[in-house]
């Protein structure tokens, strides 16, 4: 491992009940301005879009059970809204402007209120311009802790992210082409909570929680824990029934999380989280180890379950999902607004990508469903890079070769020229969105959504 800093060229009534619920957690965000020194010490500082002043935004937390009611103040030079990421919560809530609730206008501000039913780690970020907002960095990380947690010495979340600065400190354009029609605006700078490798001291024989959440606008990392050992015990913050054995990489791609309980069994004085990149791999946070050497625990933890939507595979409701465009592979053409536009005129708009030969969001849903109805998308990548396909509102299970379902997840990585199935059960009405989470391709071109009707 080489330990340096990387700085390169520079609406419906939802199914979750509003009685039967704890306490509410009430909280503002004041989505604004701020200066952050994050090049290093030496470099100008800059400036950041926030919450609360804060790179990331104020941590969030609340129980499940428990109801979250946070109002939104837009101080930002232009419209915002909040996606709640990985919830399943009401359709109204859940911050997609045109689809579920109008942007929230500068000097104006939104009250959202929704219920809890899940634990797990999650995260909310700007749904509006997401490619600059969220990259600007508007978004923080949101813990629901389970009502009988694990035990454990500390609890650390950390969300990952790469931005692209210049040595002035500010943000390279956000008007590149080229971000949007390869693969996605990748950083020069790694980031752990918006600091370059921050350090968290531990203890040997310590029990650890640790969180791990990419907020990278398109980077997919390859992540690393050296100095511990444990499982994996949570997806997308959905507990797994049989926690895995620690490997030696995590592949998180954008909006992905997990959950890690880990021993720190090092007797070196650091441990560390890596990330692997083509030249080698590289500390993005630090573990200072203090204490005598202690033996790692024997128990593996599971995390208690979320409530369970069981899928139907043998009656399922199917679609077919073809991802095309993009440079190296491209399109001749694809239809936007009911009208059949050549490549060249949808680049001319920005639009490089297309899902069923649709450029943007379609005016009809790829699935139109009823409550409680099953269903199955088929996903073929033809393309020349990686998408991370991300459904609101609903988690969903791979389906893999020998028809069994996976564990639960409401992101998926789909390399190029790779196909994949997914089954989810339509427990939650309303419109929902279902995108890329490469934040260029959806805003180049890479977005549906699905209907659940009650």
């Amino acid at each position: 491992m080489q330990r340096r800093h990387f700085l390169g060229t520079l609406a419906a009534v939802s199914v979750f009940p509003h009685d039967g619920f704890g306490q509410t957690s009430t909280s503002r965000l004041v989505a604004g301005v701020h200066r952050q020194q994050v090049l290093p010490a030496g470099y100008p500082g800059t400036e950041m879009w926030s919450f609360d002043a804060a790179f990331p935004g104020t941590a969030l937390r609340a129980r499940q059970g428990d109801r979250l009611a946070v109002t939104v103040e837009n101080q930002l030079p232009q419209a915002t809204s909040v996606h709640w990421h990985g919830l399943r919560l009401e359709n109204g809530m859940d911050g997609v402007p045109g689809l579920t609730q109008a942007p929230i206008a500068k000097g104006a501000s939104f009250d959202y209120d929704f219920a809890l039913p899940d634990a797990g780690t999650y995260w909310y970020h700007s749904h509006a311009k997401s490619m600059e907002q969220i990259e600007r960095g508007l978004y923080g990380p949101l813990i629901i802790n389970e009502i009988d947690p694990p035990d454990v010495d500390q609890d650390i979340t950390l969300m990952i992210d790469d931005i692209r600065l210049e040595q002035d400190g500010s943000f390279a354009a956000f008007d590149n082409f080229h971000d949007l029609s390869h693969a996605g605006r990748i950083g020069n700078l790694w980031l752990a909570n918006g600091q370059i490798d921050p350090a968290y001291p531990l203890k040997r024989g310590e029990r650890v929680r640790v969180r791990l959440i990419n907020a990278a606008n398109a980077r997919v990392f390859t992540l690393g824990l050296q100095g511990f050992d444990g499982w994996v015990v949570a997806l997308d913050g959905m507990p797994l029934n049989d926690p895995q054995a620690l490997p030696e990489e995590l592949v998180l791609a954008p909006a992905q999380r997990v959950d890690l309980i880990v021993d720190v069994t090092t007797d070196d004085e650091e441990a560390f989280l890596i990330t692997f990149e083509r030249d080698g791999g590289y500390a993005i946070a630090h573990f200072p180890v203090s204490g005598p050497s202690k033996a790692a625990r024997s128990e593996k933890v599971i995390l208690p379950p979320n409530p369970d939507f069981p899928i139907d595979l043998a009656n399922a409701r199917t679609a077919t999902l073809l991802i095309e465009g993009g440079a190296m592979g491209g399109m001749r053409a694809a239809r936007l607004d009911g009208q059949e536009l050549g490549a060249r005129e949808l680049a001319g708009r920005g639009l490089f990508w297309a899902l069923n030969g649709v450029a943007g969001r379609p005016e009809t849903p790829l699935l139109d469903l009823s409550l409680g109805e099953s269903a199955r998308i088929g996903m073929a990548n033809n393309t020349a890079f990686p998408h991370g396909m991300h459904l609101h509102g609903m988690h969903f299970s791979e389906v893999l070769a020998d028809g069994s379902l996976g564990p639960l997840r409401d992101t998926i990585l789909l390399n190029p020229q790779e196909t994949r199935e997914i089954a989810f059960q339509a427990h939650n009405p309303g419109d929902w969105l279902f995108h890329c989470h490469m934040l260029a391709h959806h805003q180049a071109g890479m977005g549906s959504w699905i209907r659940v009707s009650a």
